[in-house]
């Protein structure tokens, strides 16, 4: 056997579980490990052909009779504000963020437990401890940060906190939080905003955001960041207008 078939990654089916976005419809996940020497190049390119990363976990959804999950990422260099962004911007003048390496805190822990009480109190993540929290941070094995989001600066209080991947073309939004006390300020939003801009100062392409669901209230968001690309049967297509 050569080393490049020891190393192929072995890929598994979930088996089928209620969808989290559409009522009445069944899920299941292709999933493979990412781990060891070839976990960087691996997640590259699966993200590349609309994989997500959760610890050391890539999975994609395998649906038999659904294709409604699309992965979208923001065209970085073309990306314009719209004036509703703009006003987000503007709102959040007084915000500070600070990527750091992917530490976990017993502050963060804090907000994490106030946002998910209040947004997903019924969630697959509403009974997470403060070990697992700490798992799903610290648990990589490729290039990921923590950038945290306080008023005033460095020294104010913890508002919001987005986990986050560096890719060769981009950055891929693992997963974020902010204060429920804070909704007016669209946090979640300043947030992504705030990627582009530090994908852009980086000279990468492109913002990985997830899977776009059409039909999903929850994911309708995500169609605001244009133009953008979406991941269809016949690679990346452009989409300049909602």
């Amino acid at each position: 056997m050569t080393r490049e078939m020891r190393d192929a990654p072995q890929f598994y089916l979930t088996a089928p579980s209620p969808c989290p976005y559409l009522p009445g419809a069944q899920e299941r996940k292709v999933f493979t490990h990412l781990v060891g020497r070839r976990a960087v190049s691996l997640n590259d390119a699966l993200t590349q052909t609309g994989f997500r990363r959760s610890q050391t976990i890539a999975y994609r959804p395998a649906c038999e009779n659904c294709r409604a999950c699309v992965s979208v990422r923001v065209l970085v260099a073309d990306f314009r504000l719209s004036s509703s962004q703009q006003r987000v911007l503007r709102a959040n003048a007084d915000i500070v963020g600070d990527t750091a390496p992917n530490k976990p805190s017993g502050e963060q822990y804090a907000l994490f437990r106030s946002y998910l009480d209040s947004r997903h109190p019924d969630g697959g993540m509403a009974d997470m401890s403060m070990l697992d929290y700490s798992m799903m941070i610290e648990d990589s094995h490729i290039d990921t940060s923590l950038t945290e989001y306080r008023l005033g600066g460095s020294a104010g209080r913890l508002v919001a906190a987005c986990l986050t991947d560096r890719l060769a073309d981009g950055l891929s939004l693992v997963y974020s939080f902010y204060a429920p006390d804070e909704a007016k300020r669209s946090l979640g939003a300043f947030m992504i905003l705030d990627a582009i801009a530090r994908a852009r100062a980086l000279g990468l392409p492109h913002v990985y955001l997830g899977y776009w669901v059409e039909g999903s209230r929850k994911m309708a968001y995500k169609a605001a960041y244009l133009p953008q690309e979406r991941l269809g049967l016949n690679g990346w297509i452009r989409i300049d207008h909602d």
